[in-house]
């Protein structure tokens, strides 16, 4: 479908966070930050990140200024002077717009646990297994979560790419505790292995042997 004048105007630069509190509001509800912020905690934690109540906030506003959002101010639930975001038509088309035509960003990964990993010669072994099996440990409670909040979205027919995401989730955090279980057996060979020789990472031959790899 053609876009008209309006819709064919280049989209704002924004923030991905701003784009991720509008694509909570395309569902078609009337939030307020709280509910965001529970709902980012419910799906977005598990594949991108949940943003904190101050961000959501700041979002909200900014999506206010230009038009994107909507709110007021309702009696709700008991509570008094409670502020509620609703997308516009605009904002509709512009996430829609967003989520078809924005360049996609490749997936950056900061495993701060494989970074200790990496710096292993420089540790200790009892504290390498014990950050591996709470590892382990946490990423079988997220699965454990991304499976339950998985269940919860096939009951509502609105949430089904969603769902398919949550299942995502739920098999990624599954590979990580099979990761990490793998690397507790692998940790004993490496120890080993470095055990057997006094030698130290030569900062110098790895060098030597980066240029040969880029040459």
């Amino acid at each position: 479908m053609p876009h008209d004048d309006a819709d064919a105007a280049a989209l704002p630069s924004l923030r991905a966070t701003s784009w991720a509190v509008l694509g909570l509001l395309s569902f078609g509800e009337e939030l307020s930050g709280y509910d965001l912020k529970k709902w980012a905690d419910w799906s977005l934690r598990f594949f991108y990140w949940a943003p904190s109540y101050s961000q959501i906030y700041s979002e909200l506003r900014k999506l206010e200024e230009i038009g994107y959002a909507t709110s007021q101010i309702v009696n709700k639930d008991d509570v008094r002077g409670k502020r509620i975001y609703q997308i516009t038509a605009e904002g509709e088309v512009a996430v829609a717009r967003w989520a078809a035509e924005a360049p996609v960003d490749p997936a950056v990964l900061k495993h701060g646990v494989m970074l200790r990993m990496w710096l292993g010669h420089a540790s200790d072994p009892d504290r390498l297994r014990a950050m591996l099996e709470e590892h382990r440990d946490e990423s079988e409670k997220m699965r454990v979560r991304a499976e339950v909040d998985t269940v919860g979205a096939s009951n509502e027919p609105g949430w089904a790419f969603p769902e398919m995401v949550l299942r995502w989730s739920e098999r990624y955090y599954a590979d990580e505790r099979d990761r990490a279980e793998m690397m507790l057996t692998e940790l004993g060979q490496a120890v080993a292995k470095r055990g057997s020789t006094s030698e130290q990472p030569s900062a110098r031959r790895s060098s030597e042997e980066l240029r040969q790899h880029k040459a």
